[in-house]
């Protein structure tokens, strides 16, 4: 067996206790959270769309530099590079290995800055995110 297996209700765990269980020895098993959602990082994208748009404090920044430096405020950590055009390429952590809880962090503090910068958003309430 290879792939992974997601649990969703009693019945489908245990169907994914009884796969493990029949698993041969020197197979390796990996537990974690779920990461975020196709629906979270879509709205994740909007919103750095509108944030780089509208270039708070005078940022005209791609909408890559604005999500790496976002992680970065999180405390995830970011290296930059000297890009193929000497301008700084963000290399490291990627947000589509964040959990929902580490994204939805995430959309808050994109949202928050964007509020208080004066950010006009293109979807009427981007504060509905799909779980």
């Amino acid at each position: 067996m290879k792939g992974a297996l997601r649990i969703i209700r009693q019945h489908n765990r245990e169907a994914v206790a009884r796969e493990v269980a029949g698993l041969p020895e020197g197979f390796e098993v990996i537990i974690r959270e779920p990461t975020r959602t196709t629906d979270q990082n879509a709205k994740l994208w909007s919103c750095l769309s509108d944030i780089a748009k509208a270039a708070p404090e005078g940022r005209e920044w791609s909408t890559e530099t604005w999500k790496a430096a976002f992680l970065q405020a999180l405390g995830h950590e970011i290296r930059w590079v000297q890009g193929l055009t000497n301008d700084p390429l963000p290399v490291g952590f990627r947000s589509s290995r964040l959990n929902k809880r580490q994204f939805a962090d995430l959309l808050t503090m994109v949202l928050e800055y964007g509020d208080r910068h004066g950010v006009q958003w293109s979807e009427p309430n981007p504060y509905e995110v799909a779980r």
